[in-house]
Protein backbone atom coordinates (compact mmCIF):
# COMPACT_ATOMS: atom_id res chain seq x y z
CA UNK A 1 0.00 0.00 0.00
CA UNK A 2 1.70 3.29 -1.10
CA UNK A 3 1.25 6.47 1.12
CA UNK A 4 -1.57 8.08 -0.40
CA UNK A 5 -4.15 4.56 0.12
CA UNK A 6 -2.53 5.05 3.59
CA UNK A 7 -4.14 8.35 4.03
CA UNK A 8 -7.16 7.26 2.34
CA UNK A 9 -7.26 4.30 4.84
CA UNK A 10 -6.59 6.27 7.46
CA UNK A 11 -8.81 8.83 7.01
CA UNK A 12 -11.93 6.66 6.30
CA UNK A 13 -10.63 4.64 9.82
CA UNK A 14 -10.64 7.97 11.71
CA UNK A 15 -13.88 9.04 9.97
CA UNK A 16 -15.78 5.86 11.20
CA UNK A 17 -14.51 5.78 14.91
CA UNK A 18 -16.13 9.50 15.37
CA UNK A 19 -19.13 8.53 13.78
CA UNK A 20 -18.72 5.16 16.08
CA UNK A 21 -18.30 7.49 19.37
CA UNK A 22 -20.49 9.94 17.99
CA UNK A 23 -23.38 7.34 17.66
CA UNK A 24 -22.62 5.27 21.31
CA UNK A 25 -20.97 6.97 23.54
CA UNK A 26 -19.77 4.58 26.51
CA UNK A 27 -18.44 2.46 24.23
CA UNK A 28 -15.25 0.16 25.28
CA UNK A 29 -12.25 -0.03 23.30
CA UNK A 30 -12.40 -3.85 22.38
CA UNK A 31 -16.11 -3.04 20.89
CA UNK A 32 -14.41 -0.58 18.45
CA UNK A 33 -11.28 -2.75 17.79
CA UNK A 34 -14.26 -5.39 16.59
CA UNK A 35 -16.29 -2.59 14.49
CA UNK A 36 -13.78 -1.47 13.11
CA UNK A 37 -12.01 -4.24 12.31
CA UNK A 38 -8.55 -3.53 13.30
CA UNK A 39 -6.39 -4.01 16.41
CA UNK A 40 -7.53 -3.03 19.82
CA UNK A 41 -3.46 -1.24 19.89
CA UNK A 42 -4.07 0.69 16.97
CA UNK A 43 -7.47 1.68 18.57
CA UNK A 44 -5.84 3.47 21.47
CA UNK A 45 -3.75 4.95 19.27
CA UNK A 46 -6.07 6.51 16.84
CA UNK A 47 -8.34 7.90 20.67
CA UNK A 48 -4.99 9.18 21.96
CA UNK A 49 -4.21 11.23 18.39
CA UNK A 50 -7.88 12.44 18.55
CA UNK A 51 -7.65 13.55 22.23
CA UNK A 52 -4.50 15.80 21.54
CA UNK A 53 -6.02 17.33 18.42
CA UNK A 54 -9.05 18.08 20.52
CA UNK A 55 -11.32 16.23 18.74
CA UNK A 56 -12.58 14.59 21.28
CA UNK A 57 -12.64 14.41 25.33
CA UNK A 58 -12.90 11.46 27.53
CA UNK A 59 -15.02 11.12 30.60
CA UNK A 60 -14.58 8.80 33.52
CA UNK A 61 -17.40 7.08 35.47
CA UNK A 62 -16.96 4.16 38.39
CA UNK A 63 -15.61 0.36 37.70
CA UNK A 64 -13.07 1.94 35.10
CA UNK A 65 -15.35 2.90 32.80
CA UNK A 66 -14.84 6.09 29.80
CA UNK A 67 -17.43 7.64 27.79
CA UNK A 68 -15.79 9.36 24.62
CA UNK A 69 -17.50 12.90 23.52
CA UNK A 70 -17.05 15.09 20.81
CA UNK A 71 -15.77 18.04 20.81
CA UNK A 72 -17.88 20.37 18.72
CA UNK A 73 -14.31 20.93 16.58
CA UNK A 74 -14.62 16.87 16.39
CA UNK A 75 -17.81 17.13 15.17
CA UNK A 76 -16.85 19.73 12.55
CA UNK A 77 -13.93 17.45 11.70
CA UNK A 78 -16.49 14.39 11.26
CA UNK A 79 -18.24 16.07 8.46
CA UNK A 80 -15.00 16.97 6.61
CA UNK A 81 -14.01 13.78 6.86
CA UNK A 82 -17.38 12.48 5.21
CA UNK A 83 -17.02 14.57 2.85
CA UNK A 84 -13.51 13.99 2.16
CA UNK A 85 -14.20 9.84 1.82
CA UNK A 86 -17.32 10.98 -0.29
CA UNK A 87 -14.93 12.97 -2.93
CA UNK A 88 -12.42 10.13 -2.92
CA UNK A 89 -14.65 7.18 -3.49
CA UNK A 90 -16.24 9.50 -6.13
CA UNK A 91 -12.87 9.92 -7.91
CA UNK A 92 -11.68 5.83 -6.85
CA UNK A 93 -15.23 4.95 -8.46
CA UNK A 94 -14.70 7.23 -11.73
CA UNK A 95 -11.19 6.12 -12.55
CA UNK A 96 -11.60 2.42 -11.65
CA UNK A 97 -14.46 2.14 -13.86
CA UNK A 98 -12.66 3.68 -16.68
CA UNK A 99 -9.18 1.47 -15.99
CA UNK A 100 -11.45 -1.92 -15.58
CA UNK A 101 -13.39 -1.07 -18.88
CA UNK A 102 -9.71 -0.23 -20.87
CA UNK A 103 -8.93 -3.46 -19.45
CA UNK A 104 -11.37 -5.63 -19.62
CA UNK A 105 -11.46 -4.46 -24.04
CA UNK A 106 -7.86 -5.43 -24.51
CA UNK A 107 -8.34 -8.60 -22.56
CA UNK A 108 -11.48 -9.75 -25.28
CA UNK A 109 -9.33 -8.14 -28.02
CA UNK A 110 -6.50 -10.50 -27.59
CA UNK A 111 -8.78 -13.92 -27.38
CA UNK A 112 -9.64 -13.85 -23.35
CA UNK A 113 -12.99 -14.63 -22.84
CA UNK A 114 -13.46 -15.73 -19.29
CA UNK A 115 -11.25 -14.20 -16.30
CA UNK A 116 -11.83 -14.99 -12.43
CA UNK A 117 -11.29 -11.92 -10.07
CA UNK A 118 -8.88 -12.12 -7.13
CA UNK A 119 -9.90 -9.45 -4.10
CA UNK A 120 -13.29 -8.74 -2.75
CA UNK A 121 -14.05 -4.71 -1.62
CA UNK A 122 -15.85 -2.27 -3.27
CA UNK A 123 -13.32 -2.16 -6.27
CA UNK A 124 -13.95 -5.26 -7.04
CA UNK A 125 -17.53 -4.23 -6.83
CA UNK A 126 -16.63 -1.43 -9.47
CA UNK A 127 -14.89 -4.19 -11.72
CA UNK A 128 -17.80 -6.39 -12.28
CA UNK A 129 -20.11 -3.23 -13.27
CA UNK A 130 -16.95 -2.59 -15.78
CA UNK A 131 -17.53 -6.18 -17.20
CA UNK A 132 -20.92 -5.72 -18.19
CA UNK A 133 -20.91 -5.62 -22.02
CA UNK A 134 -17.77 -6.46 -22.76
CA UNK A 135 -17.97 -9.92 -23.95
CA UNK A 136 -15.93 -11.52 -21.41
CA UNK A 137 -17.39 -13.42 -18.87
CA UNK A 138 -16.52 -13.85 -14.81
CA UNK A 139 -16.02 -17.08 -13.88
CA UNK A 140 -14.41 -17.47 -10.63
CA UNK A 141 -13.93 -15.00 -7.35
CA UNK A 142 -11.53 -15.85 -4.99
CA UNK A 143 -10.36 -13.95 -1.73
CA UNK A 144 -9.02 -16.36 1.42
CA UNK A 145 -10.65 -12.97 3.57
CA UNK A 146 -14.29 -13.89 2.05
CA UNK A 147 -14.08 -17.32 0.93
CA UNK A 148 -17.78 -18.88 1.91
CA UNK A 149 -19.50 -15.64 1.04
CA UNK A 150 -21.18 -14.89 -2.59
CA UNK A 151 -20.03 -12.18 -5.19
CA UNK A 152 -22.91 -11.12 -7.57
CA UNK A 153 -24.52 -14.58 -7.29
CA UNK A 154 -20.70 -16.56 -7.58
CA UNK A 155 -19.31 -18.27 -4.34
CA UNK A 156 -16.40 -16.49 -3.04
CA UNK A 157 -13.40 -19.33 -3.33
CA UNK A 158 -10.37 -19.56 -1.39
CA UNK A 159 -7.32 -19.18 -3.56
CA UNK A 160 -6.29 -22.51 -3.04
CA UNK A 161 -9.74 -24.00 -3.97
CA UNK A 162 -10.03 -21.75 -6.87
CA UNK A 163 -6.21 -22.56 -8.00
CA UNK A 164 -7.25 -26.25 -8.53
CA UNK A 165 -9.78 -25.47 -11.04
CA UNK A 166 -9.08 -23.65 -14.32
CA UNK A 167 -9.11 -20.41 -13.85
CA UNK A 168 -7.24 -18.50 -16.48
CA UNK A 169 -6.34 -14.96 -16.46
CA UNK A 170 -6.78 -13.44 -12.89
CA UNK A 171 -7.58 -9.71 -12.53
CA UNK A 172 -6.44 -8.58 -9.20
CA UNK A 173 -9.82 -6.49 -8.28
CA UNK A 174 -8.56 -4.89 -4.65
CA UNK A 175 -7.28 -1.45 -4.27
CA UNK A 176 -5.68 -1.83 -0.39
CA UNK A 177 -4.56 -5.08 -0.93
CA UNK A 178 -3.58 -5.75 -4.36
CA UNK A 179 0.30 -6.31 -3.67
CA UNK A 180 -0.36 -8.80 -0.91
CA UNK A 181 -2.65 -10.74 -3.40
CA UNK A 182 -0.46 -10.50 -5.93
CA UNK A 183 2.50 -11.92 -3.83
CA UNK A 184 0.40 -14.58 -2.64
CA UNK A 185 -0.80 -15.85 -6.17
CA UNK A 186 2.78 -16.05 -7.20
CA UNK A 187 3.99 -17.69 -3.57
CA UNK A 188 1.35 -20.61 -4.72
CA UNK A 189 2.92 -21.16 -8.18
CA UNK A 190 0.56 -18.54 -10.59
CA UNK A 191 2.27 -17.74 -14.11
CA UNK A 192 2.87 -14.41 -14.05
CA UNK A 193 1.47 -13.48 -17.44
CA UNK A 194 -1.62 -14.67 -16.20
CA UNK A 195 -2.24 -11.52 -13.52
CA UNK A 196 -4.14 -8.80 -14.82
CA UNK A 197 -4.66 -4.87 -13.20
CA UNK A 198 -5.79 -1.72 -14.60
CA UNK A 199 -3.63 1.05 -15.45
CA UNK A 200 -0.40 1.92 -13.60
CA UNK A 201 -1.45 -1.17 -11.12
CA UNK A 202 -0.60 -3.60 -14.00
CA UNK A 203 3.51 -2.26 -13.71
CA UNK A 204 3.19 -3.40 -10.07
CA UNK A 205 1.25 -6.89 -10.39
CA UNK A 206 4.11 -8.12 -13.10
CA UNK A 207 7.18 -7.06 -11.65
Amino acid sequence: MNAADQKSLDTYKTLQLLSEIDHEREISQRELSRRLGIALGLVNSYLKNLVSKGFIRIKNFPRNRYAYLLTPTGVAEKSRLAYEHLSYFTSLYTIARQDYQQLFQELFAAGVRTVAFCGVDEVAEIAYLSIQGTGLQLCRVMDDEHAGETFFGLPVLSLADALLLDVGCIVVTSLKRGGDLRNELLHRGVDPALLRAPGAAQQEVTR
